[in-house]
């Protein structure tokens, strides 16, 4: 479940600003914990409200139910000395289960977010249309998102680092598991990007019909911008929990 506010979004009856931002979220984590493996705040949709950043991410965060997992999707990369700061400051300090990172700068920008006790999800194979500008580039004959996930498969162990590969391309995805078979996988791109969750499910569960996280914010948060909209929501994310369980159900199924 994706945590990304947006002020024209939000429904008009709880008001503007940060406090209007931090009541809707904290009902929508109420009205969707029941159906969510993890909740995915984007760090961006929360510093765009300058100062008041903390006075939303914190108590939304603290709204959070304690048993379930915080992906903080902030996709931090810089040099070491930087990336330990950025670690230290969502692990530590915003007590994040895992982070998304961005692998340009290379190994060493990563490292610090595979420490003892954290998660690293690196940008593979990411969901929007431009992934293939860059993404795409060929390294001695294959794409370089696959030297990306194998490097890392290599260099960090299966407990401390999972992949980012997108919902929209799912033949990537079969590719990849391939690569990285006992690696999470987080999804985004179920929804508004256009990915269908079931056939993302097929490509990229693991051996176990596990695996992965699908991920989906905007069909979900703004499935009505009414007085209903925490109804709404339960019933989005409720109908795509059922969809990911239906396809890993056919998977184990079948493995039977």
């Amino acid at each position: 479940m994706g945590l990304d506010p947006e002020p024209e979004l939000i429904p008009a009856h709880l008001g503007a600003g940060p406090e209007a931002a931090t009541a809707f979220l904290r009902r929508l984590v109420a009205a969707t914990a029941e159906h969510a493996a993890a909740f995915k705040p984007n760090m961006a949709f929360f510093e765009q409200y300058g100062a008041a950043m903390l006075d939303v991410l914190v108590p939304v965060l603290e709204s959070i139910p304690r048993e379930i997992p915080v992906i903080i999707d902030a996709k931090r990369g810089d040099v070491p000395n930087t990336a330990v700061a950025y670690a230290r400051a969502l692990f530590d300090r915003f007590d994040a289960g895992a982070a998304t990172v961005a692998p340009y700068l290379g190994l060493d920008s990563i490292a610090p977010f595979c420490g003892e006790g954290r998660f690293a999800l690196v940008l593979a194979r990411t969901s929007n249309p431009g992934a293939r500008d860059f993404q795409d580039l060929r390294v001695d004959g294959r794409p370089l998102y696959e030297h990306v996930v194998e490097r890392c498969v290599a260099a960090f162990p299966a407990d401390r680092c999972g992949f980012v590969v997108g919902a929209t391309y799912p033949a990537e995805a079969r590719r990849l598991r391939t690569l990285a078979p006992d690696r999470l996988f987080l999804m985004p791109g179920v929804g508004a990007q256009g990915g269908d969750a079931g056939e993302a499910v097929r490509a990229a569960a693991d051996a176990n019909g596990g695996g992965f996280l699908v991920s989906s914010s905007r069909s979900v948060m703004y499935a009505s911008r009414g007085a209903d909209f925490e109804s709404a929501a339960a019933t989005a994310a409720a109908a795509l929990k059922r969809t990911v369980n239906d396809a890993r159900a056919s998977i184990t199924a079948h493995v039977a």
